[in-house]
Protein backbone atom coordinates (compact mmCIF):
# COMPACT_ATOMS: atom_id res chain seq x y z
CA UNK A 1 0.00 0.00 0.00
CA UNK A 2 3.07 2.38 0.82
CA UNK A 3 4.30 2.01 -2.97
CA UNK A 4 0.82 2.02 -4.01
CA UNK A 5 0.96 5.91 -2.16
CA UNK A 6 3.51 7.06 -3.93
CA UNK A 7 6.08 5.99 -1.39
CA UNK A 8 9.52 4.58 -1.86
CA UNK A 9 10.51 1.33 -0.34
CA UNK A 10 14.19 3.04 0.51
CA UNK A 11 12.32 5.48 2.39
CA UNK A 12 10.34 3.92 4.52
CA UNK A 13 12.74 2.14 5.71
CA UNK A 14 14.90 4.86 6.30
CA UNK A 15 11.66 6.71 8.33
CA UNK A 16 11.26 2.92 10.20
CA UNK A 17 15.12 3.72 11.48
CA UNK A 18 14.46 7.38 12.14
CA UNK A 19 11.52 7.27 14.04
CA UNK A 20 12.92 5.43 16.92
CA UNK A 21 16.07 7.21 17.20
CA UNK A 22 13.33 10.25 18.06
CA UNK A 23 11.82 8.91 20.53
CA UNK A 24 13.36 11.09 23.18
CA UNK A 25 12.25 13.91 21.62
CA UNK A 26 8.96 12.75 21.66
CA UNK A 27 8.91 12.12 25.01
CA UNK A 28 9.45 16.11 25.31
CA UNK A 29 6.71 16.94 23.54
CA UNK A 30 4.14 15.00 25.43
CA UNK A 31 4.75 16.60 28.50
CA UNK A 32 4.39 19.85 26.87
CA UNK A 33 1.30 18.80 25.80
CA UNK A 34 -0.01 17.65 28.51
CA UNK A 35 0.97 20.78 30.95
CA UNK A 36 -0.74 22.98 27.91
CA UNK A 37 -3.96 20.65 28.14
CA UNK A 38 -3.72 21.55 32.06
CA UNK A 39 -3.48 25.03 31.45
CA UNK A 40 -6.32 24.90 28.71
CA UNK A 41 -8.90 22.95 30.70
CA UNK A 42 -8.28 24.90 33.96
CA UNK A 43 -9.10 28.11 32.16
CA UNK A 44 -12.00 26.46 30.50
CA UNK A 45 -13.55 25.37 34.31
CA UNK A 46 -12.05 28.61 36.37
CA UNK A 47 -14.22 31.13 33.62
CA UNK A 48 -17.07 28.97 33.64
CA UNK A 49 -17.95 27.94 30.15
CA UNK A 50 -21.23 26.65 29.93
CA UNK A 51 -23.32 25.31 26.75
CA UNK A 52 -25.05 28.35 26.37
CA UNK A 53 -21.71 30.15 25.30
CA UNK A 54 -21.45 27.83 22.33
CA UNK A 55 -24.32 29.82 21.04
CA UNK A 56 -23.85 32.30 18.38
CA UNK A 57 -25.02 36.10 16.98
CA UNK A 58 -25.59 37.85 13.80
CA UNK A 59 -25.83 41.19 13.23
CA UNK A 60 -23.78 43.59 15.66
CA UNK A 61 -23.76 40.88 17.83
CA UNK A 62 -23.85 43.65 20.92
CA UNK A 63 -21.96 42.72 24.20
CA UNK A 64 -22.33 38.62 23.30
CA UNK A 65 -22.01 36.32 26.23
CA UNK A 66 -20.41 33.60 24.55
CA UNK A 67 -17.65 35.97 22.10
CA UNK A 68 -17.16 37.37 25.50
CA UNK A 69 -16.55 34.18 27.51
CA UNK A 70 -14.10 33.53 24.86
CA UNK A 71 -12.03 36.26 25.16
CA UNK A 72 -11.96 35.60 28.83
CA UNK A 73 -10.92 32.35 28.52
CA UNK A 74 -7.90 33.32 25.83
CA UNK A 75 -6.78 36.43 28.54
CA UNK A 76 -7.19 33.19 31.47
CA UNK A 77 -4.41 31.11 29.35
CA UNK A 78 -2.16 33.74 28.54
CA UNK A 79 -2.30 35.37 31.65
CA UNK A 80 -3.19 38.67 30.17
CA UNK A 81 -6.00 41.54 31.64
CA UNK A 82 -7.86 40.83 28.60
CA UNK A 83 -7.42 39.36 24.74
CA UNK A 84 -9.78 40.12 21.12
CA UNK A 85 -10.73 36.51 19.76
CA UNK A 86 -13.05 37.52 16.35
CA UNK A 87 -13.34 35.99 13.25
CA UNK A 88 -13.37 39.09 12.13
CA UNK A 89 -9.59 39.39 12.94
CA UNK A 90 -8.89 37.52 9.22
CA UNK A 91 -5.69 36.65 9.44
CA UNK A 92 -2.21 37.13 11.42
CA UNK A 93 -1.08 39.55 9.27
CA UNK A 94 -4.40 41.37 9.77
CA UNK A 95 -4.10 41.12 13.20
CA UNK A 96 -0.95 42.56 13.28
CA UNK A 97 -1.79 45.40 11.14
CA UNK A 98 -4.75 46.29 13.80
CA UNK A 99 -2.68 45.60 16.85
CA UNK A 100 0.25 48.57 15.15
CA UNK A 101 -2.14 51.21 13.63
CA UNK A 102 -4.22 50.64 16.96
CA UNK A 103 -0.97 51.37 19.14
CA UNK A 104 0.73 53.99 17.39
CA UNK A 105 0.32 57.38 16.26
CA UNK A 106 1.97 59.67 13.32
CA UNK A 107 5.82 60.69 15.00
CA UNK A 108 6.29 57.57 16.70
CA UNK A 109 8.90 55.34 16.43
CA UNK A 110 8.38 51.33 16.12
CA UNK A 111 11.70 49.16 17.01
CA UNK A 112 12.17 44.96 15.95
CA UNK A 113 14.64 43.99 17.72
CA UNK A 114 14.43 40.73 15.97
CA UNK A 115 15.89 41.92 12.64
CA UNK A 116 13.32 41.92 9.52
CA UNK A 117 10.19 41.27 9.68
CA UNK A 118 8.15 38.99 7.83
CA UNK A 119 7.02 39.69 4.56
CA UNK A 120 3.84 40.77 4.94
CA UNK A 121 4.48 43.05 7.86
CA UNK A 122 7.20 44.53 6.03
CA UNK A 123 4.69 45.72 3.40
CA UNK A 124 2.44 46.78 6.53
CA UNK A 125 5.67 48.73 7.84
CA UNK A 126 6.28 50.51 4.49
CA UNK A 127 9.91 49.38 4.28
CA UNK A 128 9.17 46.38 1.51
CA UNK A 129 9.62 46.94 -2.22
CA UNK A 130 6.46 46.94 -2.61
CA UNK A 131 5.56 50.04 -1.28
CA UNK A 132 1.26 50.37 0.08
CA UNK A 133 -0.21 54.06 -0.25
CA UNK A 134 -1.55 52.84 3.56
CA UNK A 135 1.86 51.42 5.27
CA UNK A 136 2.40 52.58 8.47
CA UNK A 137 5.24 54.59 6.90
CA UNK A 138 2.85 56.53 5.07
CA UNK A 139 0.75 57.76 8.44
CA UNK A 140 4.03 59.27 9.62
CA UNK A 141 4.96 56.16 11.68
CA UNK A 142 9.26 55.84 11.66
CA UNK A 143 10.72 52.43 11.75
CA UNK A 144 14.09 51.51 13.21
CA UNK A 145 15.55 47.59 13.64
CA UNK A 146 17.99 46.04 15.39
CA UNK A 147 19.68 42.66 13.74
CA UNK A 148 20.09 39.65 16.28
CA UNK A 149 23.92 38.14 16.75
CA UNK A 150 24.00 34.02 16.69
CA UNK A 151 20.79 33.83 16.99
CA UNK A 152 19.70 35.70 19.68
CA UNK A 153 19.03 39.27 21.11
CA UNK A 154 22.00 42.35 20.68
CA UNK A 155 21.11 43.23 24.23
CA UNK A 156 23.55 45.73 24.92
CA UNK A 157 22.41 47.46 22.14
CA UNK A 158 18.80 47.49 22.64
CA UNK A 159 19.68 48.37 25.90
CA UNK A 160 21.47 51.81 24.45
CA UNK A 161 18.67 52.28 22.08
CA UNK A 162 15.79 52.12 23.85
CA UNK A 163 16.96 54.21 27.37
CA UNK A 164 16.52 57.28 25.30
CA UNK A 165 13.10 56.92 26.09
CA UNK A 166 11.70 58.06 22.35
CA UNK A 167 10.70 54.09 21.15
CA UNK A 168 6.80 54.13 21.18
CA UNK A 169 6.45 50.06 20.49
CA UNK A 170 9.14 47.14 20.22
CA UNK A 171 8.10 44.61 18.16
CA UNK A 172 9.41 40.69 18.63
CA UNK A 173 8.57 38.11 16.04
CA UNK A 174 9.26 34.39 17.62
CA UNK A 175 8.81 32.31 14.54
CA UNK A 176 11.62 33.05 11.89
CA UNK A 177 9.46 33.90 9.16
CA UNK A 178 11.20 33.88 5.52
CA UNK A 179 14.75 34.02 6.92
CA UNK A 180 17.60 31.99 7.94
CA UNK A 181 17.80 32.77 11.55
CA UNK A 182 16.25 30.44 14.40
CA UNK A 183 13.27 30.87 16.05
CA UNK A 184 12.92 32.56 19.46
CA UNK A 185 12.78 30.54 22.73
CA UNK A 186 10.54 31.95 25.56
CA UNK A 187 13.96 31.79 27.44
CA UNK A 188 15.58 34.33 24.72
CA UNK A 189 12.03 36.67 24.91
CA UNK A 190 12.24 36.55 28.82
CA UNK A 191 15.90 38.03 28.80
CA UNK A 192 15.39 40.26 26.60
CA UNK A 193 12.32 41.82 28.39
CA UNK A 194 14.09 41.25 31.32
CA UNK A 195 17.29 43.91 30.07
CA UNK A 196 14.35 46.16 28.42
CA UNK A 197 12.36 46.74 31.63
CA UNK A 198 15.80 48.04 33.39
CA UNK A 199 16.24 51.02 31.04
CA UNK A 200 12.56 51.50 29.80
CA UNK A 201 9.72 50.75 31.84
CA UNK A 202 6.94 52.51 29.47
CA UNK A 203 7.53 51.25 25.61
CA UNK A 204 4.91 49.00 24.69
CA UNK A 205 6.66 44.77 24.16
CA UNK A 206 4.66 43.57 21.16
CA UNK A 207 5.62 39.64 20.27
CA UNK A 208 4.28 38.10 17.08
CA UNK A 209 3.38 35.03 18.47
CA UNK A 210 2.24 33.21 14.96
CA UNK A 211 3.32 29.20 15.15
CA UNK A 212 4.67 29.72 18.38
CA UNK A 213 1.67 29.04 21.17
CA UNK A 214 2.01 26.01 22.91
CA UNK A 215 4.94 25.05 21.48
CA UNK A 216 6.35 25.45 25.02
CA UNK A 217 5.18 25.33 28.41
CA UNK A 218 5.02 29.53 28.55
CA UNK A 219 3.83 32.00 26.31
CA UNK A 220 5.20 35.67 26.06
CA UNK A 221 2.93 37.16 28.14
CA UNK A 222 3.48 35.22 31.01
CA UNK A 223 7.50 36.38 30.94
CA UNK A 224 6.41 40.52 30.48
CA UNK A 225 5.21 41.00 26.97
CA UNK A 226 2.26 43.60 27.16
CA UNK A 227 0.51 42.15 24.05
CA UNK A 228 0.94 39.09 21.64
CA UNK A 229 -0.45 38.45 18.27
CA UNK A 230 -1.58 35.20 16.46
CA UNK A 231 -3.82 33.54 13.64
CA UNK A 232 -6.74 31.24 14.52
CA UNK A 233 -5.85 29.34 11.50
CA UNK A 234 -2.38 28.40 12.71
CA UNK A 235 -1.79 26.89 16.18
CA UNK A 236 -4.29 27.52 18.60
CA UNK A 237 -7.57 26.69 16.23
CA UNK A 238 -5.96 23.38 15.92
CA UNK A 239 -7.60 23.07 12.23
CA UNK A 240 -10.95 23.56 13.50
CA UNK A 241 -11.33 27.11 13.46
CA UNK A 242 -12.13 28.67 10.07
CA UNK A 243 -11.20 32.01 10.68
CA UNK A 244 -10.34 34.43 13.06
CA UNK A 245 -7.00 35.88 14.85
CA UNK A 246 -6.95 36.52 18.60
CA UNK A 247 -4.63 40.08 20.01
CA UNK A 248 -4.26 39.33 24.17
CA UNK A 249 -2.44 41.51 26.86
CA UNK A 250 -2.82 44.81 28.86
CA UNK A 251 -6.22 46.05 28.80
CA UNK A 252 -6.07 49.61 27.85
CA UNK A 253 -3.81 48.07 24.88
CA UNK A 254 -6.37 45.64 23.93
CA UNK A 255 -9.01 48.87 23.60
CA UNK A 256 -7.20 50.48 21.39
CA UNK A 257 -7.14 47.46 19.15
CA UNK A 258 -10.39 47.32 19.48
CA UNK A 259 -11.49 50.64 18.00
CA UNK A 260 -9.41 50.11 15.22
CA UNK A 261 -11.20 46.78 14.32
CA UNK A 262 -14.72 48.43 14.90
CA UNK A 263 -14.67 52.22 15.43
CA UNK A 264 -13.86 54.96 18.28
CA UNK A 265 -16.36 54.70 21.01
CA UNK A 266 -17.42 51.00 20.29
CA UNK A 267 -14.71 49.10 20.25
CA UNK A 268 -15.21 45.03 22.17
CA UNK A 269 -18.91 45.87 22.50
CA UNK A 270 -19.56 44.69 19.22
CA UNK A 271 -18.88 42.07 16.75
CA UNK A 272 -20.92 39.22 16.01
CA UNK A 273 -19.09 35.65 16.33
CA UNK A 274 -21.41 34.36 13.21
CA UNK A 275 -21.46 31.07 13.89
CA UNK A 276 -17.82 30.28 15.15
CA UNK A 277 -17.82 30.36 18.75
CA UNK A 278 -18.58 26.54 18.98
CA UNK A 279 -15.31 26.02 16.38
CA UNK A 280 -13.21 28.70 18.26
CA UNK A 281 -13.82 27.11 21.63
CA UNK A 282 -13.18 23.25 20.61
CA UNK A 283 -10.19 24.41 18.60
CA UNK A 284 -8.56 25.71 21.26
CA UNK A 285 -9.60 23.02 23.44
CA UNK A 286 -7.65 20.57 21.00
CA UNK A 287 -4.63 23.17 19.79
CA UNK A 288 -2.20 21.31 23.13
CA UNK A 289 -2.50 17.74 20.89
CA UNK A 290 -2.34 19.06 17.32
CA UNK A 291 0.55 21.59 18.15
CA UNK A 292 2.39 18.74 19.87
CA UNK A 293 1.43 16.65 16.46
CA UNK A 294 2.83 19.19 14.48
CA UNK A 295 6.02 19.33 16.10
CA UNK A 296 6.03 15.67 16.27
CA UNK A 297 5.76 15.97 12.51
CA UNK A 298 8.47 18.86 12.17
CA UNK A 299 11.17 16.49 14.24
CA UNK A 300 10.79 13.72 11.73
CA UNK A 301 11.08 15.61 8.67
CA UNK A 302 14.06 17.40 9.99
CA UNK A 303 15.95 14.26 11.07
CA UNK A 304 14.65 12.15 7.63
CA UNK A 305 15.88 15.43 5.50
CA UNK A 306 19.28 15.73 7.75
CA UNK A 307 19.83 11.77 6.93
CA UNK A 308 19.40 12.29 3.12
CA UNK A 309 22.08 15.46 3.30
CA UNK A 310 20.10 18.70 3.26
CA UNK A 311 20.85 21.35 5.89
CA UNK A 312 17.54 21.70 8.30
CA UNK A 313 17.12 23.94 10.79
CA UNK A 314 16.12 22.63 13.54
CA UNK A 315 17.82 19.69 14.22
CA UNK A 316 15.58 16.82 15.62
CA UNK A 317 17.11 17.05 18.98
CA UNK A 318 17.36 20.87 19.45
CA UNK A 319 14.88 23.07 21.49
CA UNK A 320 11.84 24.36 19.19
CA UNK A 321 9.66 27.25 19.75
CA UNK A 322 7.56 26.91 17.03
CA UNK A 323 6.25 24.50 14.55
CA UNK A 324 8.22 25.49 11.51
CA UNK A 325 10.99 23.71 10.03
CA UNK A 326 13.29 24.43 7.35
CA UNK A 327 14.75 22.37 4.60
CA UNK A 328 17.71 23.99 2.69
CA UNK A 329 17.16 22.33 -0.54
CA UNK A 330 19.35 24.30 -2.81
CA UNK A 331 18.17 24.02 -6.17
CA UNK A 332 14.54 26.06 -7.29
CA UNK A 333 13.27 22.75 -9.12
CA UNK A 334 13.78 20.53 -5.27
CA UNK A 335 12.23 23.31 -3.75
CA UNK A 336 9.24 23.38 -5.99
CA UNK A 337 9.20 19.35 -6.13
CA UNK A 338 9.37 19.20 -2.64
CA UNK A 339 6.28 21.20 -1.93
CA UNK A 340 4.41 19.50 -5.20
CA UNK A 341 5.33 16.31 -3.35
CA UNK A 342 3.56 17.91 -0.26
CA UNK A 343 0.34 18.77 -1.70
CA UNK A 344 0.47 15.00 -3.42
CA UNK A 345 0.47 13.87 -0.24
CA UNK A 346 -2.44 15.99 1.29
CA UNK A 347 -6.39 15.02 1.91
CA UNK A 348 -7.94 17.41 0.19
CA UNK A 349 -6.75 19.15 -3.64
CA UNK A 350 -4.02 16.00 -3.60
CA UNK A 351 -4.45 16.35 -7.66
CA UNK A 352 -3.51 19.97 -7.79
CA UNK A 353 0.34 20.75 -8.94
CA UNK A 354 0.85 24.50 -7.23
CA UNK A 355 3.61 26.62 -9.22
CA UNK A 356 5.40 29.66 -7.59
CA UNK A 357 3.84 32.70 -8.44
CA UNK A 358 3.35 36.30 -7.97
CA UNK A 359 1.50 37.23 -4.33
CA UNK A 360 0.69 40.19 -2.60
CA UNK A 361 2.83 41.18 0.20
CA UNK A 362 5.96 39.60 -1.21
CA UNK A 363 8.85 40.49 -3.22
CA UNK A 364 9.92 37.54 -4.52
CA UNK A 365 7.41 34.52 -6.41
CA UNK A 366 6.28 31.93 -3.85
CA UNK A 367 5.11 27.92 -4.13
CA UNK A 368 2.49 27.17 -1.47
CA UNK A 369 1.41 23.93 -1.14
CA UNK A 370 -1.84 22.92 1.18
CA UNK A 371 -4.18 20.69 0.41
CA UNK A 372 -6.25 21.69 3.79
CA UNK A 373 -9.82 21.80 4.83
CA UNK A 374 -9.23 25.58 5.57
CA UNK A 375 -8.26 27.92 3.29
CA UNK A 376 -4.66 29.15 4.63
CA UNK A 377 -4.44 26.85 7.53
CA UNK A 378 -0.90 26.40 8.44
CA UNK A 379 -1.71 24.04 11.27
CA UNK A 380 -1.94 21.60 8.77
CA UNK A 381 0.55 19.77 7.10
CA UNK A 382 1.57 22.76 4.73
CA UNK A 383 5.01 24.02 2.75
CA UNK A 384 5.86 26.59 1.33
CA UNK A 385 8.93 29.23 0.17
CA UNK A 386 10.48 32.21 -1.99
CA UNK A 387 12.13 31.37 -5.15
CA UNK A 388 15.24 32.61 -3.80
CA UNK A 389 18.55 31.41 -2.85
CA UNK A 390 19.14 29.04 -0.54
CA UNK A 391 15.98 27.72 -1.95
CA UNK A 392 14.57 26.78 1.49
CA UNK A 393 11.38 24.84 2.30
CA UNK A 394 9.38 26.41 4.86
CA UNK A 395 6.75 23.48 6.00
CA UNK A 396 4.83 23.52 9.05
CA UNK A 397 2.12 21.96 10.42
CA UNK A 398 0.02 18.30 10.53
CA UNK A 399 -3.30 17.73 12.45
CA UNK A 400 -2.06 14.25 13.57
CA UNK A 401 1.40 13.03 13.61
CA UNK A 402 0.00 9.58 11.26
CA UNK A 403 -0.96 11.90 8.80
CA UNK A 404 2.02 14.44 8.91
CA UNK A 405 4.35 11.66 8.57
CA UNK A 406 3.03 10.08 5.47
CA UNK A 407 2.43 13.36 3.95
CA UNK A 408 6.40 14.12 4.41
CA UNK A 409 7.07 10.95 3.22
CA UNK A 410 5.02 11.30 -0.21
CA UNK A 411 7.29 14.52 -0.36
CA UNK A 412 10.78 12.99 0.06
CA UNK A 413 9.84 10.45 -2.59
CA UNK A 414 8.55 12.95 -5.10
CA UNK A 415 12.22 14.95 -5.52
CA UNK A 416 14.93 12.60 -4.02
Amino acid sequence: MYSEFGIKKEILELSKEVEKEIQPQFEKVEQIKEWNSLKVLSAFQKCGLTEMHMHSSTGYGIDEVGRNKIEEIYAEIMKTEDALVRAQLISGTHALAVTLFGLLRPGDTMLSISGAPYDTLQTIIGISKEQSKSSLKKFGIKYEQIELVDNDFDIETIKTRVEKQDIKLIEIQRSKGYSTRKSLTIDKIEKAIKAIREVNKNVIIMVDNCYGEFVEEKEPTEVGADIIVGSLMKNLGAGIATSGAYIAGKKDLIELCAERLTAPGVGKEIGPSLNQNTAFIKGLFFAPSVVASSVKTAIFASRMLEKLGYKVDPKFDEPRADIVQTIELGEAEKLIKFCQGIQKGSPIDANVTPEPSDMAGYDDQVIMAAGTFTEGSTIELSCDGPIREPYIAYMQGGLTYEYGKLGILKAISNFN
